[in-house]
């Protein structure tokens, strides 16, 4: 009896430990910045604008502002990022929506590049802000024709922004229902609602937004799985699309800036471009 006890003692020690080091270390596991970003010529964004804005809380953020092939811009996307990386890594994405007409900015956030801070939920929509200042003080852009794309964890970053700032309409690409969902999905032994910190419950925000809605998601996406963008999705307001990509995983290049999303984004831009 004592042996069970100590054993049962023993797996109990082992979960508070676990619990522990994750309610600690929450947010290394969340974000994962990379630090070095090559010069936009690099990465083949050649004519691409260096830019620097400032976030309220006094940080100073750098981004890349590239234009539209031709001018003037059919419409401006502002990215919002997923959790990894930096914005060269989302150089195809801003590539091709300058071959498609589309002006883009692509940033990065606290933390993110050669940004200063560390990144939180609350700094990065502080950061979202941000941006969209910045994009609406340019006189090349036009602001009844300003989209956001918000990618994975930055999906709830774009829905949010949109139901407090609307813009033309929203675009999000493999979103969640809440970080927490996700969290459950990945780790349904350890009570992920209790430790997260950071919630970026999307569900939430998606019921105020009032926009043109497209959701597009991979079929095959191992990391937020399909069932969690659809959800998201039937939870919106009308008007609102949902693109899904078969065979995509979650990083595949057919998520980044396949042909089969880029053309379901021009498709669905174009339907309401008459209206705006």
């Amino acid at each position: 009896m004592r042996r069970i006890v100590g054993m049962v003692l023993g797996v109990v020690a082992v979960v508070l430990v676990v619990v522990l080091v994750l309610g600690t270390l929450q947010r290394k596991l969340i974000y994962f910045p990379f630090g070095d970003v090559p010069a936009p010529q690099h990465v083949g964004l050649g004519g691409t604008t260096s830019v620097t804005f400032p976030t309220a809380d006094g940080l100073t953020l750098n981004g890349w502002f590239i234009p539209a092939e031709h001018e003037p811009a059919w419409f401006t996307v502002i990215v919002f990022n997923g959790n990894a990386g930096n914005r060269s890594f989302r150089a195809p994405l801003g590539r091709v929506l300058h071959e498609r007409g589309i002006a883009t900015l692509l940033f990065d956030y606290r933390g993110y590049g050669e940004n200063p801070g560390a990144p939180t939920e609350r700094g990065l929509v502080v950061d979202s802000r941000a941006a969209r200042e910045y994009v609406l003080s340019r006189s090349d852009v036009d602001p009844k024709r300003l989209v956001y794309f918000g990618e994975s964890l930055g999906s709830a970053l774009a829905a949010g922004l949109a139901a407090e700032y609307p813009p033309a309409a929203l675009i999000l690409r493999s979103p969640f229902t809440s970080l927490a969902e996700v969290g459950r999905f990945h780790y349904p032994f350890l009570p992920v609602r209790w430790l997260l910190r950071d919630r970026f419950a999307t569900i939430d925000r998606i019921a105020h937004v009032r926009c043109p809605l497209l959701i597009i998601a991979g079929d095959s996406d191992r990391i937020v799985p399909l069932a969690e963008s659809r959800r998201l999705y039937e939870a919106a307001s009308p008007p609102k699309r949902l693109k899904v990509v078969g065979g995509a995983d979650h990083n595949d290049d057919a998520l980044l800036a396949g042909t089969e999303m880029i053309d379901a984004i021009v498709q669905f831009l174009r339907g309401m471009s008459t209206s705006v």
